[in-house]
């Protein structure tokens, strides 16, 4: 926005320390005198680039008390406003500025991040594509990727991308567009894409840690976790004191199940950036699943010890009560982390579990609806409600099953379960038909039936068909 590369000029490598401090000491005994405008262009761009807004707004103010035509100063004085916070002053003095029929690529950028800044999209993207058009071949792929970025404030990742490739035509190396084309297509799901893109730039730059960093987490949103831990695993090796890369793969490895480099992976985050209480939460989560409950309740407490309001240790403490056989005591903390996080699904899951093991069977149905309403392709939730309602009525649960598959026909297991409904109500034919249309869906949910339903492995008809 303002100009920073003459420091290959004399007086920025000699004499701008001596000047700024001139300034200042002008300043502060109330006798500046005058100061030829070019070097007060010079100080007021030092202090802009270096964020000392409110120096840079004292300048700009005084060197238009000497030059008080200068469109130049009025602009950095606007610019100072603008990161000040003082955007409505700032766009009145912009207006100032071009209603003297003046108009140029920085007044635009100016005048865009403004109304970036006011989160009015719509604006700041009119302003930067002016800017664009007045704009040198070597500054745009810059403002593209600032147009970029606005399209992403407005969830637009399409229009993002296109603007972001054209960034990439001026400039091929530039590693914000490069992350940013990355990142849009994780937004829109395409993740192949996104994976290329962040392989394509390592083939160029294989030592950027950011990189294969950014690439384990798009492994991980697409849930291939190996070769999460496998591009996690580079990034330690290039920047072994990266911090955030050793959460990621104790994620990544609490997801694989392997509960011990998971504890590993997140006591090496805390150990570089200290204490989190997210960290201490999913350790205590991981000795949860290896068994320890004991130290698993211990870490989740050290969690609420540093954010009392973490939803997710809450209901770590509920489940280990639970666990442990209190589970009349764990409804208290389950309830809290419902408090806490009330749009989330999983908790509402685990309430409906709750009250279902102590036989109040209204309440479990309440709950296990309401995390089906905001999920409903939770099937381990889906799959503990039918089994529940199958124990009362296996009639008035096929018909609850019906109208779930109508309205939710994404939803695979919901066949499954059908299934099993079926063939307990003796339509043994309807049931081996619908079983065999599930293969053919999906047969890894297929054999779900198996897993939930243990008593059909020994039933010839369902084993051949999966044969």
């Amino acid at each position: 926005m303002f100009n920073d590369d003459d420091e290959d000029d004399a007086y920025f490598e000699g004499n701008l320390k001596d000047e700024v401090e001139r300034f200042e000491a002008g300043i502060e005994s109330g006798n500046l005198g005058f100061i030829d405008s070019d070097k007060l262009e010079a100080i007021i761009d030092h202090y802009l680039i270096n964020n000392q807004y409110n120096k840079a707004k004292q300048c700009a103010e005084f060197a238009l008390t000497l030059f008080s035509f200068s469109e130049l100063f009025q602009l950095r004085l606007a610019q100072s406003m603008s990161a000040l916070g003082q955007l409505k002053k700032a766009l009145n003095l912009i207006s100032s500025i071009e209603k003297k029929d003046n108009s140029s690529c920085e007044i635009k950028l100016t005048k865009a991040s403004i109304f970036s800044q006011l989160r009015d999209s719509n604006s700041a993207i009119k302003y930067f594509k002016e800017a664009l058009m007045l704009s040198e071949p070597e500054d745009k792929d810059e403002i593209y990727l600032d147009l970029a970025m606005e399209y992403e404030n407005s969830n637009d990742y399409k229009n993002a991308l296109n603007v972001l490739k054209e960034a990439i035509k001026y400039n091929p190396n530039n590693e914000g567009a490069i992350y940013e084309i990355a990142f849009c297509y994780e937004q829109l799901g395409e993740y192949e894409n996104a994976i290329k893109c962040y392989s394509n730039y390592i083939d160029d730059n294989p030592y950027s840690f950011t990189a294969w960093y950014n690439l384990g987490n798009t492994y991980s949103k697409a849930e291939d976790y190996e070769k999460a831990v496998w591009a996690y695993d580079y990034c330690t090796l290039i920047n072994e004191d990266f911090g955030p890369v050793y959460f990621n793969l104790g994620n990544a490895y609490l997801s694989m199940d392997k509960y011990q480099l998971s504890i590993d992976s997140f006591n090496k985050c805390m150990e570089l950036d200290g204490e989190d209480a997210v960290a201490l939460c999913y350790i205590g989560e991981a000795h949860e699943q290896l068994g320890e409950l004991k130290l698993a309740k211990e870490y989740y407490r050290q969690s609420l010890d540093l954010s009392p309001m973490l939803p997710d240790a809450w209901l770590g403490i509920g489940i280990v009560e639970d666990l442990e056989g209190n589970t009349k005591e764990a409804l208290t903390f389950i309830h809290k982390a419902a408090d806490l996080d009330p749009e989330n699904p999983g908790i509402y899951s685990v309430l409906g579990g709750a009250y279902e093991k102590l036989n109040d069977i209204d309440r479990a149905q309440e709950y296990y609806l309401l995390s089906l309403e905001l999920d409903p392709t939770d099937e381990e939730c889906l799959t503990s409600y039918i089994k529940m309602l199958t124990k009362t009525s296996i009639l008035d649960t096929l018909e609850i099953i019906n109208e779930f598959i109508i309205n939710n026909q994404e939803v695979k297991i919901a066949k499954v379960l059908k299934v099993n409904l079926l063939w307990k109500l003796g339509n043994k034919s309807e049931a081996l038909h619908l079983f065999s249309l599930c293969i053919l869906e999906d047969i890894e949910t297929a054999k779900e039936l198996f897993e939930s339903f243990p008593e059909y492995k020994e039933i010839k008809e369902f084993n051949e068909l999966i044969d």
